[in-house]
């Protein structure tokens, strides 16, 4: 059997197969702020604060216009993986913030737990 389609049938599939396969090789934000929320609650409330604002001299205010969550999330991950000292800060913030159990998924979570509530001036 010997089956023809219309030129422009054959267009419309080709450009549409084309388009999942694009949409397929994006990255996808997988975060869970819900989970990010929690990470916080958990590893970084005691230091950042309940309001991102700090509670230790010198921890940065996650909530200020062009602070630290303006930075490049590859420069804040590997602040959180490897730990952190700024120039005012009175203590340096421990390698995952002192828990070692953080995953690469905690991580990119409570990011986007961050940003979604502190970085928004």
């Amino acid at each position: 059997m010997n089956l023809r389609f219309p030129r422009t049938l054959c267009i419309v599939f080709f450009a549409s197969g084309a388009m999942f396969l694009a949409s397929g090789a994006e990255a996808q934000d997988t975060s869970d702020t819900a989970r990010g929320k929690e990470v916080y609650a958990g590893t970084c409330v005691a230091c950042h604060g309940p309001t991102g604002k700090g509670t230790i001299p010198g921890t940065p205010d996650f909530n200020k216009a062009n602070g630290v969550l303006s930075q490049d999330d590859d420069v804040l991950t590997d602040h959180i993986i490897n730990g952190f000292r700024g120039r005012r800060s009175a203590m340096p913030m421990p390698a995952k913030g002192g828990n070692a159990s953080l995953t690469d998924s905690d991580i990119d979570d409570v990011l986007a737990y961050l940003h979604e509530t502190f970085d928004h001036e």
